[in-house]
């Protein structure tokens, strides 16, 4: 702050205060971690063209069916995942 009587201060407020600020509260995971590395070996093997469907055995080229597949594994293996959608 500077010496200048005539200078005019607005705030009555510290100048040195922090103001404070909110956070929200920190959210939960969906997907746990053994989730993530399922879905993660499933890419792996769709970009390398070693990933099959499951009855037909037919080669998987959709990325989205493939995180579908890699999901399907963690859920049936117990890892933390959400319901699937119902239609």
């Amino acid at each position: 702050m500077s010496n200048n009587p005539n200078h005019v201060r607005l705030s009555k407020a510290p100048i040195c205060a922090a103001k404070k600020r909110s956070r929200k509260p920190a959210a939960k995971r969906k997907y746990g971690a053994a989730a993530a590395k399922r879905v993660k070996t499933v890419m792996h093997e769709l970009k390398h063209g070693e990933l099959r469907s499951g009855r037909s055995g037919k080669q998987v080229k959709s990325r989205k069916q493939a995180i579908a597949i890699g999901l399907s594994e963690a859920r049936r293996s117990g890892a933390k995942v959400p319901k699937k959608k119902s239609r």
